[in-house]
Formats: structure tokens, C-alpha cells, sequence
């Protein structure tokens, strides 16, 4: 048996026997790991308040040979999303960034920068201003996977987009001219792709103070959701209930 201690994210818990529960947690050593917290309902001094998802906890947890689920001993609370006020659409971006984590990522994969790009974001996720964060999540961790096409060019012809928009299609990778959109393609405008470049440049704190409205990015965050769920054949219901406010 290997003990580990880390920093982690708990990205999703399930029930599963009695007082027991099934926990997903994004570690910063080991990547993703499934485990088992047994009488987790029970034990507010092993686990407290620290199993609600996207909470960043420090773990403590047991490694068996040739056993797939972790055994989850003990977990600390560093920050909880309860600390601050949750409304509905904080309650849906928090359940966003969980679950395309809990997506995209392999297990036992370390992804340190998508790691501290999760932390980012949750520090930025306020009551009063989640489409931002959201939108640099949605980008970011398409882009640390391999999945982001280039958003300064058309996929098929290769001609600049720059001062111009660009088209997406559901079922197709990259982004097009006027000239070369596919059939029920969808518009990515001139003002989302600059917003695409400027925040692969920039930190996600230098755009902290900005006014953003839930129409700021919205094609952009479409564009990036579709592209995660044709790379993972699979559909998001948090982006679901996002777009039903209107992100």
C-alpha cells in the first residue's frame, strides 16, 4: 500500500454503500483517481465540509496494487465554493468545470497546468461575474488537451480571419471562411476570435475587472463547447443548463 498526500479538487462524489461514497478527485501529483471514502456521511472529522465538488482540498488517500479505486482517508478543506454566495448560474459553472474535467482527463495522468488553470478560475467565480472565467476555462483547458484548432486562420483554405468572422460546424474540427462554411454552419464573430487571442495571451487576472455580460463570448463559449463534445462523444448537460441562461 502507498500513502499520498496532495492538493486536489473534488470534481464529483456518488453514493455507495450505506455511509459510504464513491469520490472523483483531480489530484496535483497523480491526475485524476477515484476512491472509495468509507462512512464519509458519518465522519465530519476525517472529511467535514471538504466533499462538495469543486472544493480544493489537501488529501490524504492509500494507493493498492492492481486495484483501480483509491482508499480516501482523510481530506482538509484550503477552499470551498461554499464560502461565497451560489446562485443558480454559479452552481452551474461550478458544475461545468467539473464536469468537463471529469471528461476530458484520463486517469492517473498528471496536468499540472490544467490543474492550477482550474484554481484560476474558481478564485475568479463569483455570483456577480462567472461568464468570464467560464469562457477562459472553456478556452484554456480546450487548448491544454490538443483539442483548440487555430483560431487565427480558415481550417480549409488557410487564409487569414483576422477582422473577419469565422464559421463552425458541429460535426467538423477548425473554423471557416465566409467563402469555405459548411451547410448550418454557425457564426464565431471578429469580436470573439480577438477575445480568443487575447485570452491566449493574457493571465485570466488581467481581465478580472472587466464588465461582462452573459452576451460577451457567447459564440465563442458555444464554439468551445462543441469542440469538447465532439472530441469526447459526449454532451455536457452543465453547458446545457448554462445556455438556458442565456451563456
Amino acid at each position: 500500500m502507498i500513502l499520498h498526500e496532495s492538493e486536489a479538487i473534488v470534481l464529483r462524489t456518488w453514493p455507495l454503500r450505506e455511509s459510504d461514497l464513491l469520490v472523483s478527485l483531480l489530484t496535483r501529483d497523480l491526475g485524476k483517481v477515484r476512491g472509495v471514502a468509507k462512512a464519509a456521511l458519518k465522519s465530519r472529522k476525517r472529511f467535514g465540509g471538504a466533499l462538495e465538488p469543486m472544493t480544493y482540498v489537501h488529501a490524504t488517500y492509500a494507493e493498492r496494487p492492481r486495484q483501480e479505486l483509491v482508499r480516501m482517508d482523510h481530506f482538509e478543506a484550503i477552499a470551498s465554493p461554499l464560502a461565497h454566495p451560489i446562485d443558480y448560474l454559479r452552481a452551474a459553472t461550478l458544475a461545468y468545470y467539473a464536469e468537463v474535467l471529469e471528461n476530458v482527463l484520463p486517469d492517473h495522468d498528471p496536468q499540472d497546468a490544467i490543474f492550477r488553470l482550474t484554481l484560476a478560475v474558481l478564485e475568479q467565480s463569483r455570483v456577480d461575474h462567472c461568464w468570464m472565467p467560464l469562457t477562459y476555462f472553456s478556452l484554456w483547458v480546450t487548448r491544454l488537451i490538443g483539442w483548440l484548432p487555430e483560431t487565427d486562420r480558415c481550417t480549409d483554405c488557410g487564409q487569414s480571419l483576422a477582422g473577419e468572422a469565422a464559421y463552425f460546424h458541429a460535426l467538423a474540427d477548425g473554423l471557416s471562411c465566409a467563402r469555405h462554411k459548411k451547410p448550418n454552419s454557425s457564426m464565431l464573430g471578429r469580436d470573439s476570435l480577438e477575445l480568443a487571442q487575447r485570452m491566449s495571451r493574457d493571465p485570466i487576472r488581467a481581465m478580472s475587472g472587466e464588465p461582462w455580460t452573459r452576451q460577451s463570448g457567447q459564440d465563442l463559449r458555444r464554439f468551445l463547447v462543441r469542440t469538447l463534445e465532439r472530441h469526447t462523444e459526449r454532451r455536457l448537460n452543465s453547458a446545457d443548463a448554462l445556455s438556458r441562461l442565456g451563456g
